[in-house]
């Protein structure tokens, strides 16, 4: 009895209700300390251990991620869209949050003193709903982050592994490749409207070491499309004029019959999936992979990343109201960055692709990691309802790591397949292998004269070869051997169109020069 008496005398007796409070608190920042002046000598130890070393681990695995060559904000981001490293962070993010919870509760149910009235006990539970609530509250954002990203990457990014490609492999994911191709689509589609017209088609061509892109622009209205050998479509639109439709009407034509027309009948999207690759047929590429934007839905994308930067230098009319873009530097919302990309008003199809062009240099250098993590919500809304794309999941942390490298060290570069260079109405398609073929050769090296693009400069010698003291005719045809391509094939006085982003000549065209 009396050594049961001397034990009793030397364990830690009640704290008053201010004092159990103070503890309890304290045991948020140090999960265990309120055990320990308990006298849970085991328990407090086993708590407050675990929390110190999950500290110092989580600074040890950050400071590895600083110190990788991607960077730690895009390999945070190669990891958040993969299923294994969603769950998995979701699952930690729950048994600690559960137990810290846990931590809290016991420490003041064990401070707490006995017999207190009940308006300490209220007082009690409301600080300890509190410092639940503060552990809680954020572990419940990022539990639901985990959930939308993992919804959202179950929808879009839903297309299995390719048969026609190897299988992946994260230590090498383009299988040795120099390049890699994607179709970008733009769509549009309406209820006033039948089907759904491609109007916008873009390869962006991706050197996968430097991250160099080269961004080739189909115009709408190409005529005469060829389709690849054996196919249903070569046979029921047999070369030279067998499609009497133009490149946009390709994955309506195909949509309407998918299981007689389509090159895979089996894709996810047979009329994409042709698409993509009747135009690498054309151009000369091996065309991977494809994403399609509804053109709708990209003012949605716009918004949630809170809108674009873009210089305009003249007033772009847009709209069947009588709407205006103003010039000067501007921030365009989804509406405005919509109507950007594609007004035809006092301008033409291959003046709007210029703009197409520059608005995805525009996003690419100004949307920023953390502007995607903290719009993560609005994002993922837009992306499901606009984006598809063929692009499996196990791809997405590497184009993540290639996107990084085209904005952090990469040269951006166009090729519009658009007149002069290119007749859209009979194109010469060998002369169009052999333009993509130069341009990615070349990269961004190519193009960029005085005014931004080739077309500034002379067709023929410069001013360094006029002659000297020349006669009539010979001032007159060196004269007419300085007039631009641009001036030749319209025949007016301007050296260079006036719309932004216009490219004209054979050259790709340096975007940072192209565009305003």
């Amino acid at each position: 009895m009396a050594a049961e008496d001397e034990r009793r005398d030397e364990a830690p007796t009640r704290l008053s209700t201010g004092r159990a409070l103070l503890w309890t608190a304290a045991s948020l920042p140090l999960p265990g300390v309120a055990h320990l002046r308990m006298g849970r000598r085991v328990a407090g130890a086993v708590a407050l251990g675990a929390y110190l070393l999950g500290i110092a681990a989580l600074a040890l695995w950050l400071y590895l991620l600083d110190a990788h060559e991607s960077g730690s904000l895009t390999v945070l981001a190669g990891m958040a869209v993969q299923n294994r490293w969603l769950l998995g962070g979701m699952g930690a993010v729950f048994v600690v949050t559960v137990l810290w919870l846990a931590v809290i509760v016991h420490s003041w149910t064990i401070t707490r003193p006995e017999g207190a009235k009940f308006g300490q006990r209220f007082l009690g539970g409301c600080v300890v709903l509190l410092l639940c609530l503060t552990v809680g509250a954020p572990a419940a954002w990022v539990l639901h982050g985990g959930y939308t990203a993992y919804d959202t990457l179950g929808e879009v990014f839903n297309a299995p592994e390719r048969a026609d490609l190897p299988p992946h492999d994260a230590r090498d994911p383009w299988n040795g490749a120099d390049r890699v191709n994607v179709l970008l689509i733009g769509s549009d589609s309406a209820d006033n409207r039948y089907g759904t017209r491609t109007d916008s088609m873009m390869v962006a061509s991706l050197d996968t070491e430097t991250g160099d892109a080269v961004l080739v622009g189909l115009p709408r209205n190409l005529e005469n499309v060829r389709f690849p050998e054996d196919s249903t479509l070569a046979e029921r639109y047999p070369e030279p004029y067998g499609f009497d439709l133009l490149l946009n009407d390709v994955y309506q034509t195909v949509a309407e019959e998918p299981e007689e027309l389509a090159l895979d009948p089996e894709a996810a999207d047979p009329a994409a999936d042709t698409l993509r690759k009747v135009i690498g047929h054309n151009v000369g590429l091996d065309v991977e992979y494809y994403a399609m934007v509804d053109m709708m839905g990209f003012r949605d994308l716009i918004d949630a990343v809170g809108g674009v930067q873009v210089r305009i230098e003249e007033p772009i009319p847009y709209g069947v109201h009588g709407g205006v873009l103003e010039p000067g530097l501007r921030r365009l919302d989804g509406h405005e960055a919509l109507w950007y990309g594609r007004s035809r008003v006092g301008s033409d199809d291959y003046g709007r692709m210029g703009r197409q062009g520059c608005l995805i240099k525009y996003v690419a250098e100004q949307v920023e990691p953390t502007t995607v993590l903290t719009s993560y919500r609005k994002l993922a809304g837009a992306t499901k309802r606009t984006l598809s794309t063929d692009i499996p999941q196990s791809k997405v942390p590497a184009f993540i790591d290639l996107a990084d490298r085209v904005t952090d060290t990469g040269d951006m570069s166009a090729l519009q397949l658009s007149p002069p260079q290119v007749f859209t109405g009979n194109p010469d398609w060998d002369k169009v292998r052999e333009l993509v073929e130069e341009a990615i050769r070349g990269g961004s090296d190519q193009g960029g004269g005085p005014s931004g693009t080739p077309s500034a400069s002379p067709s023929g010698d410069d001013a360094s070869d006029r002659p000297e003291d020349p006669t009539e005719e010979e001032w007159a045809e060196w004269d007419e051997n300085q007039r631009t391509e641009w001036q030749e094939y319209t025949g007016l006085d301007e050296p260079s169109p006036a719309d932004p982003g216009r490219q004209v000549g054979s050259e790709a065209s340096d975007l940072d020069a192209l565009c305003p």
